[in-house]
């Protein structure tokens, strides 16, 4: 667990000058060792995360960088080669998949899987708001957040950081005291109130990470919220050490989600991937850059940290050049060592910076509208995607195409699941007993004359509709309308939602919709789901 704080092993970094770019590398001296274009492309990208604004333009990142406006050019284009980023335009943004390098360091550290169900369990007990934050250089990052859905709700988002005197949770990691808990009576802002106590590594006594419980002036006075909440804090942080002790003595052991590869999936790329990418780009293509950046992603395989051998099996690459991308990211605050023997690399907190926290703050609409806009352009007709809730769907995501007669639908519509295209390729992906079991529990009613009525064709229909991977609905919904859906699955690969097309049922016929339309919503549909893989977890697809 050392390596949630582990500092960087400052005999890897010699004189020099100072790095360029400010965030998580700015003020350290420079390894003669360290690979340039990681170091620029590790600015650009920190760059466009910390921008206000999304998507950003390549000039703007050239001045908030220093570096010159050619060599930004080539690392946007490495970083959309690897789908870090993403071009809108003469702009660019950041690309779900940039979600993997901050997922290094939380698979790395174990923290979420260890924590989250404990601090879960808090947040039921208290009602309020629950948090876990690290100690990441003057900051308190946070690796865990419950909360609890309000008219005044908290917006920090993992991945967020807060100064180390401006929340509870990060006087605990003031060297200089040694309290117990720590209270924050409206410092980050008016109305909001917080209790922290600290998690301690077992031995050392030193402080992993702190504990928080967050709530409201309208809700709590400091002393209500610390009579409600102390006690029951600190007994989940000793179960938190507890857990913390048993993963430690258990040794460093592979990740189960991630093995050797990255985030959900997403394998660090082989050198020989590299060097093909190098020979369709050219010199666009900063090969180091990427190499680099599947050595971080590559430091998630394994909690507890990797030996440079293990790096370099991983990825592919020669020790040699494995070792100069640890030292840069060393430098650069991303790695450290979590042993006392430096023979162990970690990703540290600061990855989190690196698109983490921007992206885990976008909803189910944000990621898909982009796919929905140039689907709708590709093929003239409205798109949507819709989940399942209970007996019907209800629209997460629409898109419609300009036309004088069109379907005025609006985000959270809801239809009968049972008579749309959407809801039947949903309904279709449940397990026979829960789809049979809806079905009985479906009041199916006769929308227009050709809706399906009968719960045994219906089954019929169904069964066909998994089979095939697809749902055509002609006209059962509204007389006149047609539309025609496919699944998108999550890092699972479990259906979660689905992607439809809607169009006039007098335009064209049944077929020509499947031959003309239905190839490019499943391109749409695999891109879509890539991204959802990409964001893991971090979306909301119950069914409530």
């Amino acid at each position: 667990m050392a390596a949630l704080a582990g500092a960087v092993d400052t005999n890897h970094v010699d004189s020099g000058v100072d790095t360029a770019a400010g965030g998580a590398g700015a003020g350290r001296r420079r390894h003669a060792d360290a690979v340039a274009p990681l170091e620029r492309g590790l600015a650009v990208l920190r760059a466009v995360c910390a921008s206000p604004d999304e998507p950003v333009r390549p000039g703007d990142l050239a001045r908030a960088t220093g570096l010159a406006r050619s060599t930004v050019d080539r690392v946007i284009s490495t970083l959309i080669r690897l789908d870090y980023l993403r071009g809108e335009g003469r702009e660019v943004a950041l690309a779900p998949r940039a979600m993997e390098l901050g997922r290094a360091y939380l698979a790395a550290s174990g923290l979420p899987q260890l924590l989250e169900p404990l601090a879960l369990r808090l947040a039921d007990e208290l009602d309020e708001s629950v948090s876990v934050a690290v100690p990441d250089r003057g900051h308190a990052r946070f690796v865990v957040q419950i909360t609890r859905r309000r008219t005044m709700s908290l917006v920090f988002r993992i991945g967020d950081w807060l100064p180390v005197e401006r929340c509870a949770a990060g006087m605990l990691f003031n060297s200089r005291t040694q309290s117990d808990w720590a209270l924050d009576d409206q410092l980050i802002e008016p109305g909001l109130i917080a209790v922290a106590v600290p998690v301690r590594e077992a031995g050392t006594g030193r402080v992993v990470c702190a504990l928080s419980v967050v709530s409201h002036t309208s809700r709590h006075t400091t002393e209500s919220l610390r009579t409600l909440a102390l006690s029951r804090m600190r007994e989940t942080a000793r179960l938190m050490e507890s857990a913390l002790a048993d993963a430690a003595s258990g040794h460093a052991h592979t990740h189960p989600a991630h093995g050797h590869a990255g985030a959900h999936g997403h394998l660090p790329a082989p050198a020989s991937g590299i060097d093909d990418a190098k020979q369709d780009l050219g010199p666009q293509y900063l090969r180091s850059l990427a190499r680099g950046l599947a050595v971080l992603t590559a430091l998630g395989g394994q909690r507890g940290g990797m030996t440079l051998s293990a790096i370099a099996e991983a990825t592919g690459l020669a020790r040699a050049t494995a070792r100069r991308s640890l030292i840069t990211l060393a430098q650069e605050g991303y790695a450290g060592h979590p042993d006392p023997e430096g023979r162990l690399f970690a990703p540290l907190p600061a990855v989190l910076e690196l698109g983490y926290a921007r992206l885990s703050a976008r909803s189910v609409e944000d990621l898909v509208r982009p796919h929905l806009t140039r689907l709708t352009r590709a093929v003239h007709e409205s798109a949507s995607v819709a989940v399942l809730r209970g007996p019907d769907i209800s629209y997460v995501a629409r898109v419609a195409t300009s036309r004088i007669m069109q379907v005025v639908i609006t985000v959270g519509t809801r239809f009968p699941a049972y008579a749309t295209s959407m809801g039947r390729v949903l309904l279709a992906a449940l397990p026979e007993p829960e789809r049979t079991a809806r079905i009985a529990a479906t009041r199916l009613e006769p929308l227009t004359r050709f809706t399906v009525t009968d719960p045994v064709a219906l089954a019929a229909v169904l069964r066909s509709v998994a089979e095939d991977g697809y749902a055509l609905v002609d006209q059962e919904l509204e007389e006149g309308l047609r539309s025609m859906a496919v699944p998108l699955r999550d890092c699972h690969g479990r259906v979660v939602a689905a992607l439809n097309v809607s169009m006039h049922a007098g335009r064209d016929d049944p077929q020509h919709a499947r031959e003309a339309i239905l190839p490019t919503m499943r391109e749409t549909a695999a891109r879509i789901s890539a991204d959802l893989a990409a964001m893991g977890d971090r979306l909301d697809f119950s069914d409530r």
